[in-house]
């Protein structure tokens, strides 16, 4: 008889899945294994057509073979009829593991899909290995090896997204345990190690948005960064506020001076080819906590605002994958960290600031910093490193999240090739990319004013376009794309992707943004 500390995991794994909508388990039993170290396998079958027998993946065929045949026979018992993400979890069988998870991988042969914009055979994988990798975590399995299915990279970042979860705060006898994973059976090794390279890149984005902001404030998080990127071969350079103040990057000091944490400058720079070679540069919003200063957000819920320096941490992955993968590339990023506080020192509503260009910003809004607080960094940027093309990535206005939500991150540019690169890298990661207008109605209503050049805020409640237009201002020449990740880089509050944890930090668009490096990369050549 199982006991009750295993009959709770399994109560716990149900309700895990129950909250996927797509990743429903059928029917779970628990895990009786007493080996010290037990493995669990990740198999999947294809969604059932009509009458035809319900068929699996070539892997999933050689473990059935391996137990006899069980494992086929079982899941026709229970009426499995393969759809995404839905399983069953099988223990007690012969062989090798503790716990073997068959799980849908949906249709076979799923391809592109115009309309969902998203390869849907290759999210149909992360769906698959990522509930059965979580199925098993909460089994308390040490290893996991997973099925490579149709795509193994996209195997490897479901697994490794649905398994990580932040939980420093907690005492480790309360701590989940992360499982290792590994490939099973046949597939393509290279992929899967990409794919992992890609999820826990995202992960440490994700480590580094959900920390408290007691717990990474600017000076933790350059310390961090220096610990993740140095040792791959990316330079750090870590600016501090004398050196910000002999740059006059005025509109950063502006937002940073209500808080008595000193801000930094972060600049980081990865060479993958000639040095000669023109870079592309990101700039990444690191507001460490953004309280609204004297316009105070609302207290329910500000916590989050921990995370709103997603921007910044998604840079930091981005840089860390692209090390990893030995890009060929140059890539530099500039990261503006400070806190966005009210004190007697705040900026107050109705000031004025100078920009290195010369022109005037009035800050009407103090609510809207980012905008404010990217503006001289951005100018810096392009006059230090002359790059090709600029991506510039924060939570940025709350607009994009009324529009899209979480289903995708809103995009501004100047670029229609930029814009196509963005749409076939999310439609590749399942991360996707949507464009907004950027229009020269919402940047003639932010220039027209009658005491300043340009306004923090605009009229009007397109926040998300209004903030995209101060930006691109500053942007006179080169391609460039501003990405406002406010709906999918925070926390996931509806209908979570089910490799991700719901009201969790996200990490997201971090692989998308690696993918759209790969592919300048391969344009490149």
């Amino acid at each position: 008889m199982p006991s009750m500390r295993e009959l709770r995991l399994v109560r716990g794994a149900q309700r895990l899945l129950s909250r996927q909508p797509r990743a429903r388990c059928m029917a779970l039993r628990t895990f009786a294994g007493k080996c010290e170290k037990p493995k669990g396998v990740v198999v999947g079958v294809y969604q059932q057509e009509g009458d035809k027998p319900i068929r699996s993946s070539e892997n999933a065929l050689a473990l059935d073979d391996a137990v006899g045949g069980k494992i086929l026979s079982l899941i026709r018992e229970r009426g499995m009829n393969g759809r995404p993400g839905k399983g069953i979890l099988f223990s007690g069988l012969e062989g090798d593991y503790s716990a073997v998870a068959v799980v849908g991988m949906g249709p076979a042969g799923a391809a592109y899909n115009d309309h969902e914009q998203l390869d849907e055979g290759m999210e149909n994988t992360r769906i698959a290995a990522g509930t059965g990798a979580r199925a098993l975590q909460l089994q308390r399995m040490h290893e996991v090896h997973v099925d490579a299915m149709d795509y193994a990279e996209q195997a490897a970042e479901g697994a490794a997204l649905a398994v990580w979860r932040y939980n420093a705060n907690k005492r480790k006898k309360n701590r989940m345990p992360t499982p290792k994973l590994s490939m099973y059976g046949k597939g393509d090794h290279d992929a899967w190690v990409r794919g992992l390279f890609k999820a826990e890149s995202q992960n440490l984005a994700r480590r580094l948005t959900d920390t408290p902001a007691n717990q990474m404030t600017p000076s933790i998080f350059a310390q961090a960064t220096v610990d993740a990127l140095c040792p791959c071969g990316v330079s750090v350079e870590v600016r501090s506020m004398d050196w910000i103040e002999d740059m006059s990057l005025n509109s950063f000091l502006m937002i940073a001076k209500g808080s008595c944490e000193p801000p930094l400058l972060l600049e980081c720079t990865y060479c993958g080819s000639s040095p000669e070679d023109k870079t592309v540069l990101l700039l990444g919003l690191g507001l460490t906590f953004n309280s609204g200063g004297l316009c105070l957000k609302n207290k329910n819920g500000m916590d989050e605002y921990r995370g709103a320096m997603a921007g910044a941490a998604v840079c930091v992955g981005v840089l860390r994958a692209a090390a990893a993968l030995s890009l060929p590339m140059n890539i530099s990023a500039v990261l503006p960290l400070c806190e966005h506080m009210p004190s007697g020192m705040a900026v107050k509503c109705g000031d004025v600031v100078t920009l290195l260009n010369g022109v005037t910003m009035g800050i009407k809004d103090v609510g809207k910093a980012p905008v404010v607080m990217m503006a001289d960094p951005l100018l810096y940027a392009q006059a230090t490193f002359k790059p090709k093309l600029i991506i510039d990535v924060g939570t940025v206005a709350q607009g994009v999240n009324c529009g899209l939500g979480g289903s995708a991150t809103g995009l501004w540019t100047n670029s229609n090739f930029l814009a196509k690169q963005f749409a076939k890298a999310g439609g590749i990661t399942g991360d996707r990319i949507w464009r907004m207008p950027l229009f020269r109605y919402f940047k003639e209503i932010v220039t027209d004013n009658t005491t300043y050049d340009l306004s923090n805020t605009g009229r009007g409640p397109a926040s998300s376009c209004l903030a995209a237009a101060v930006l691109h201002t500053l942007v006179p020449c080169l391609d460039w794309a501003h990405l406002d990740i406010r709906g999918t880089g925070m926390l996931t509050k509806v209908n979570p992707l089910p490799y991700l944890l719901k009201d969790r930090m996200t990490g997201r668009p971090t692989r998308t943004i690696i993918q759209l490096m790969y592919q300048l990369a391969c344009a490149g050549q």
